[in-house]
Formats: C-alpha cells, sequence, structure tokens
C-alpha cells in the first residue's frame, strides 16, 4: 500500500498549487467532502472553493509560508505572509486538516495589514 504523504508536505503542495493556479494539482489534494472557513466564507464545500476561492491568486504579489508546523497526525498549523498588487501586506494563520494524503479542511484567520519592514 502507498503511505500517503506527510501533512505538512500536503499542505505546502496546496499552497504551490493555489499560486501557479493549477487547478488539476489542487484537485488532486483536496478530499472530496473538502470544507473551507475563513471570516468571509463560512463551510463552503468543495465546488464553492473552487470557484470562488482559489482563482484569486492574481491579486498576489507573493506570498511566502513563514510556518508549516504539524499540530498532531492530521492537522498542520500554517502562518504566512503575502503582499497584495497594490503593494499592501499581511499575514494570515490557517489550521489545515490532512487525511489520506488529501486536504478535509482548511480554517483561516485573516490577521490584517503587516507594515512594510
Amino acid at each position: 500500500m502507498h503511505d500517503p504523504a506527510a501533512p505538512v508536505d500536503v499542505v505546502r503542495a496546496a499552497f504551490a498549487a493555489y499560486l501557479a493556479q493549477d487547478r488539476a494539482a489542487m484537485e488532486r489534494l483536496l478530499a472530496e467532502d473538502f470544507v473551507f472557513t475563513s471570516p468571509q466564507d463560512d463551510h463552503i464545500d468543495r465546488a464553492a472553493f473552487l470557484a470562488i476561492c482559489f482563482p484569486t491568486a492574481d491579486r498576489l504579489r507573493r506570498q511566502d509560508i513563514l510556518d508549516a508546523v504539524a499540530i498532531d497526525g492530521e492537522q498542520v498549523f500554517v502562518r504566512y505572509e503575502y503582499e497584495l498588487t497594490t503593494g499592501e501586506r499581511h499575514r494570515n494563520v490557517e489550521v489545515m486538516t490532512v487525511r489520506g494524503g488529501r486536504v478535509t479542511e482548511t480554517q483561516v484567520y485573516f490577521g490584517g495589514r503587516f507594515p512594510q519592514g
């Protein structure tokens, strides 16, 4: 039997698929029963996530993962910083659940604007 990828690796691959706008890769990484929650999206399903949230990478100039840490055997804490094409910088945190090598849930916590260094 094939061992699924480590949850942190799956999460990093999902971030890479988003930035590259590689929908096929993202579809492979998301479980069929995937649920996404953020302050703007309340428990939306996989289809809604792919239609609404996934195609937004063009608003980013860059995005850097600052921390990607396994909390337990399934959950990964991710803290990242991104810069919009407007020049605004933000930091967010996500807790992503990975089962069987696929993301089953993402919970996003918005951090707000982060000043230039």
